[in-house]
């Protein structure tokens, strides 16, 4: 019986990993403008897609996208500190924060 049960609970399992959790992404169209200092001319990413590295410095980000912004706080988009909704804005961190659409 505890066999019959394992193999049943692995079957849920293996099938739980296969249903998608949500609807698949869509890259956001538009700009994500990056403002780092007065003398650097403005950073701007079109139509963003994937996982961007801000420019050492970055200071602001503007989301001029059709959709939210996340910033992160690693260079590989896995520790999100802050959603940016589409046409606002937010201060970024100066050094290896990365940005997805």
């Amino acid at each position: 019986m505890k066999r019959v049960f394992g193999v049943l609970l692995s079957a849920l399992a293996a099938g739980a990993l296969l249903v998608p959790l949500g609807t698949a992404a869509q890259a956001a169209t538009g700009k994500v403008v990056v403002f780092s200092v007065e003398i650097v001319p403005l950073e701007t990413y079109e139509n963003p897609k994937g996982c961007k590295q801000l420019p050492d410095g970055a200071h602001v980000l503007a989301n001029l996208t059709d959709g939210d912004v996340t910033i992160y706080s690693d260079p590989m988009c896995f520790a999100p500190l802050v959603t940016v909704e589409k046409g606002y804005g937010t201060h970024v961190p100066p050094v290896g924060a990365t940005f997805r659409a």
